[in-house]
């Protein structure tokens, strides 16, 4: 038998794409097994679908607490739980600075449009959609990347795309999107699973110029 790749799954939310990610994992489809499932709001639907499924769930609300002492005890959950790589599906929060710098190079996320377009602080949701419809393009997609400092400024890891119909509407993109988004990221955690991407993935120094996403690795 394989590696099994220990992860952690962030939402905030209903945890539509964890779920699939569970799903894939426990039909035997995704080598890797969900240690965690870390909530920064106590009503996420996602913690419900998490017990559900007697996964291990923590919530840790971000706001009214120091990023310092917020990081700590976050972090002290993920290794605690023997967790390798941490998932970020639907957490709406900024990852504070002190985690990031603990967890550099193992921690991914995945957005609903090709960045760098269309990222950046508050495009979430239906609004990166209806942001790439205002922007008149032809191409939307998504991206999976690794967090760093820059908001959905870390090197991209994958990326694809897909056309935008004539007349198509926000809600009409997203659900096309989403497959993608959930296929890419189960595709990234599969690549360091089996080891074709190290841990820690290799991140530019966080005081070098920010130069945007990098190219996706081939």
């Amino acid at each position: 038998m394989g590696r099994v790749l220990p992860i952690a799954v962030f939402l905030s939310g209903p945890g539509t794409t964890f779920d699939a990610v569970a799903e894939a994992i426990a039909g035997g489809h995704l080598p890797a097994r969900i240690a965690l499932v870390l909530a920064d709001r106590p009503h996420a639907g996602g913690v419900e679908l998490a017990r559900h499924r007697g996964l291990p769930t923590a919530v840790r609300p971000i706001h009214g607490v120091s990023v310092e002492t917020w990081a700590k005890e976050v972090d002290g959950l993920l290794l605690d739980r023997g967790v390798e790589l941490v998932v970020l599906a639907g957490f709406l929060a900024v990852v504070p600075t002190p985690l990031l710098a603990r967890w550099r190079g193992r921690i991914i996320n995945v957005h609903p449009a090709l960045l760098p377009r269309h990222g950046g602080r508050g495009m979430y949701g239906i609004r990166v959609h209806a942001a790439v419809l205002a922007a008149g393009d032809t191409v939307s997609g998504a991206t999976v990347h690794l967090v760093t400092e820059a908001l959905d400024g870390g090197p991209v890891l994958l990326r694809e795309e897909l056309p935008v119909a004539p007349g198509e509407t926000a809600e009409g993109l997203q659900a096309k999107v989403r497959p993608l988004e959930r296929r890419l990221l189960m595709e990234a955690i599969r690549r360091f699973a089996e080891g074709d991407w190290p841990l820690p993935y290799p991140v530019p120094d966080a005081t070098a110029s920010p130069a945007g996403p990098a190219d996706p690795p081939h």
